[in-house]
């Protein structure tokens, strides 16, 4: 029986062997595909992370999208806005420059009657409202000078010529009778009438407005005259004074 057994395992070794092999054969592919998946599986981790990132990616991109509309959106509303402030601005621009257009030719003409009436009243500080209209003519063609200030200076000479009729003044100045000049006293008496006395008291006269010339008086007003100018210049308190005053004509209808 000896021979038999051996003779099996004789038989059954190469088996062995075989198998053995096999097996290690297939524990290597096993390990491959362990390997295999194991890396497959980190291809997928890292596919995962990138797909998230990416994922993340997206959402900030479509969040910063959604910002930059709003933003849009508001510039939009705010360049509409300022469109139609400018466009109001320009109307009220528009409308300025009409207004001026037309205030130019009115203030013209303001100061061409300031002068005219000047010409026609009392001839009492004659260069020094001479001069205020000469530099409102200069400033009426002064182009740095806005109409508003041009209207403002206008209406400051008319106060001041209606200022003119409601005071009492004595100044010292020269009298132009035909070629002669010479210094005396002046009066004046709101608008109404125009004094002059010689500085050592000796001659009077007023300014004759129906004939446009000085004309004499008598020496009788030499008191009332001294009194009117120390009146106007608060030397002596208000008092009646006795003075020639124009005659005012009535006309009645028929």
């Amino acid at each position: 029986m000896k021979p038999l057994w051996l003779a099996v395992v004789l038989l059954t070794l190469p088996l062995t062997l075989q198998a053995q092999q096999s097996l290690e054969q297939a524990q290597q592919q096993s390990q491959a595909l362990v390997d295999d998946a194991v890396a497959a599986q980190q291809r997928i981790n890292e596919l995962d992370q990138a797909t998230r990132a990416a994922l993340e990616a997206y959402r900030h991109a479509v969040t910063q999208a959604d910002a930059l509309t709003d933003y849009s959106e508001r510039m939009q509303q705010l360049v509409a806005s300022q469109a139609d402030e400018i466009a109001s601005l320009q109307q009220q621009i528009d409308s300025v420059a009409d207004t001026q257009r037309e205030m130019l030719p009115l203030i013209r003409r303001m100061i061409e009657s300031l002068d005219a009436f000047i010409a026609l009243d009392l001839p009492f500080l004659l260069d020094e409202r001479e001069e205020r209209v000469a530099r409102l003519q200069a400033l009426l063609v002064d182009p740095d000078v806005s109409v508003a200030e041009l209207y403002r200076r206008v209406l400051e000479a008319y106060q001041i010529e209606s200022e003119y009729g409601r005071t009492l003044e004595a100044w010292r100045g020269a009298l132009k009778d035909g070629d002669q000049q010479r210094v005396v006293e002046f009066l004046r008496v709101g608008r109404l009438m125009l004094f002059f006395q010689s500085l050592d008291g000796q001659h009077q006269g007023y300014w004759d407005a129906a004939h446009g010339q000085w004309q004499a008086l008598p020496s009788s007003y030499r008191r009332a005259l001294d009194q009117g100018m120390a009146i106007a210049r608060n030397e002596q308190t208000p008092q009646m004074l006795r003075l020639p005053m124009p005659q005012v004509s009535v006309e009645v209808a028929p």
